[in-house]
């Protein structure tokens, strides 16, 4: 028997209920820009649509079992970070592009930089219970 835990149990369920929380509030963030003052920032607008996107299919993929959901939850998590650590950059050395904030502006500092925190943590514990799944999908 494998001492891995599988992806949905200990710290994991506490890591899918924070991209819950995110997958939440994100998309409640999006819906209110877009739906109030898209013309704004539509860039910025998309971009937090995009963000709560992720957050809903990162948070499914992480709660089911198998080896596809695997395998989305990992895309989805390094869509993530790739997005935060962009768009982190770039609203940091010109903010111009993004005349109002979104979700991974400044490397997600308007959520105490939780956004930059929870892609790595979820790398990492797809990484501890990738040996919880055979080829067979069965956790």
């Amino acid at each position: 028997m494998s001492d891995t835990p599988r992806r949905s149990s200990g710290p994991g369920r506490l890591l899918i209920a924070v991209y819950a929380v995110f997958a939440l509030s994100a998309s409640a963030r999006a819906g209110v820009q877009i739906a109030t003052s898209f013309d704004e920032a539509p860039l910025a607008y998309l971009l937090s649509a995009f963000a709560a996107l992720v957050y809903v299919v990162a948070t499914v993929a992480l709660a089911r079992p198998g080896p596809k959901a695997r395998r989305v939850a990992l895309t989805a998590v390094t869509v993530e970070l790739i997005g935060v650590l962009t768009v982190g950059t770039i609203t940091a050395f010109d903010p111009g592009d993004f005349p109002d904030d979104t979700v991974w502006s400044l490397y997600g500092r308007g959520y105490g930089f939780v956004p930059l925190v929870l892609p790595v943590l979820g790398l990492l514990w797809l990484r501890r219970t990738r040996d919880t799944e055979g080829a067979s999908g069965r956790p």
